[in-house]
């Protein structure tokens, strides 16, 4: 049993997984950058060690430093949280050449799916159906011209090693593909290590459905129903829902056994979510895999009742699956709204600062996974997401009220915030009917521009 965790993140998912060991009776270690040292996961945790300065680079990233503070503290195990080391697979061969367990999947399939071009071509193998596009690496712009024709405009530009809404380029006609492609190429290079770039075809109006998986070292797998991501702004999600209410039961038994198919193509062994993008005839392509746990879990487990962070925990302590399929309901419906510290007012322009005065609301059916409080400050080097709000009800529609209501509540003085937007959001009448895709968010935006000519 694993009897002390780091958890070598910071933020609420920190807090999170701080939550979720104390629950297990597992010890936990924060790490801490010095912008960091009255971060809330610091105060929460058993112990803190500060692994480096304020640049991400010289401590959430500093793997050697993260190492020698669990070894040094005698943790048992690392979990990674999301972003920074979650899909490094030399840190997590590091976590195990060190005698310590990994708290996520093994380091091969984190390598093999965090190549997108590799996971496209394993999803082609078993059977999964994926984006039409390239299953190699473009070589050269007149090989991409060639395949961009072929495949028909629009198609998006990735980077091969991408993620978190870096690395992609819309292209419209062959003069957009030729100004971008060795911009993305340098750019995946600076971000990634690595330059190769693939395309797919571009739906502009689509759905992004994903599927969490929870599958052990023994070969079970099961999901736990979607998700519904389409709420987007440049990549990045910002509002999720679960169920995704426009799919079918017919469609919704086949895109969670798609990617229960898919996790066991690659032999996963951990919590783990399948992306998929569903087109205007309903049909569903594979995306990519996100071998971690995902910002969106709260939903899941709002309409599931199951604690994904501990059986994550489980899975990496050799632990089989406690549940069945038979045994996984959709109970209701979950929203939830990422609060970050943007000015939506102002083209989502970061803001950092101290916290005057916070207040979370609360009630039935709400949850609020956060590491503010009032007298924080908010540092400059990170992620600006500052908590995640979720609501549940019995319908949809009651979690949305339900949602409105808790907006209402929230309060966040000193920095500049998305709250007002998010409230906004719950009233549009293509948000309240589910009738909205990837392309809504930004058409929504510039409504509101269009509106209010401050904005």
């Amino acid at each position: 049993m694993i009897q002390k965790c780091l958890i070598a993140n910071r933020g609420e998912i920190a807090v999170r997984i701080i939550r979720a060991c104390k629950d297990m009776g597992i010890k936990t270690v924060a790490i801490y950058s010095t912008a960091d040292k009255s971060a809330l996961h610091v105060q929460l945790a058993d112990e803190s060690v500060c692994v480096g300065e304020a640049n991400s680079k010289d401590s959430y990233l500093n793997i050697n430093n993260i190492l020698s503070a669990a070894l040094a503290c005698g943790a048992d195990a690392i979990h990674p949280g999301f972003g920074f080391l979650a899909e490094n697979a030399s840190f997590a061969r590091l976590v195990i050449a060190c005698g310590l367990i990994f708290i996520g999947p093994h380091p091969d399939v984190i390598d093999l799916m965090g190549n997108k071009i590799n996971a496209r071509n394993t999803m082609h193998k078993a059977g999964v159906p994926i984006i039409p596009g390239s299953l190699e690496p473009i070589k050269s712009i007149e090989e991409g011209l060639k395949q961009a024709q072929s495949i028909g405009y629009p198609i998006i530009l990735k980077a091969a090693a991408g993620g978190g809404g870096k690395g992609i380029r819309m292209i419209e006609d062959d003069e957009s593909f030729l100004q971008a492609f060795n911009v993305l190429r340098q750019e995946a290079k600076n971000y990634f290590n690595d330059d190769s770039l693939y395309m797919e075809k571009l739906f502009v109006n689509a759905k992004h459905i994903e599927v969490q998986i929870l599958a052990d070292q023994f070969g079970h797998v099961i999901h736990l129903f979607e998700r519904d991501c389409s709420f987007q702004r440049r990549h990045q999600k910002m509002i999720e829902e679960a169920p995704c209410h426009w799919l079918t039961q017919e469609i919704r038994q086949n895109i969670c056994q798609a990617a229960v198919t898919a996790a066991k193509a690659v032999k996963y062994d951990s919590v783990g979510t399948i992306e998929f993008l569903m087109d205007e005839e309903s049909k569903f392509y594979f995306m990519e895999m996100n071998t971690r746990i995902q910002v969106e879990h709260p939903v899941t487990e709002m309409i599931t009742g199951v604690d994904i962070v501990k059986h994550m925990i489980r899975s990496a302590d050799k632990q089989k699956l406690s549940i069945k399929q038979k045994d996984v309901k959709i109970n209701g419906h979950a929203i939830e709204c990422r609060i970050i510290s943007e000015d939506y007012r102002n083209d989502f322009k970061p803001s950092v600062g101290r916290i005057n005065f916070y207040h979370a609301p609360g009630g039935k059916d709400v949850r609020i996974d956060s590491a503010l409080y009032s007298g924080y400050e908010i540092p400059p080097f990170y992620d600006s997401m500052m908590a995640k709000l979720i609501t549940s009800g019995n319908t949809r529609l009651n979690a949305i009220k339900r949602m409105r209501s808790a907006l209402e509540e929230f309060i966040v003085e000193g920095v500049e915030n998305n709250l007002e937007f998010c409230y906004l959001t719950m009233f549009n009448s293509n948000f309240v009917t589910g009738r909205y895709t990837t392309q809504f968010a930004n058409d929504w935006i510039k409504e509101l521009k269009e509106r209010e000519p401050t904005l």
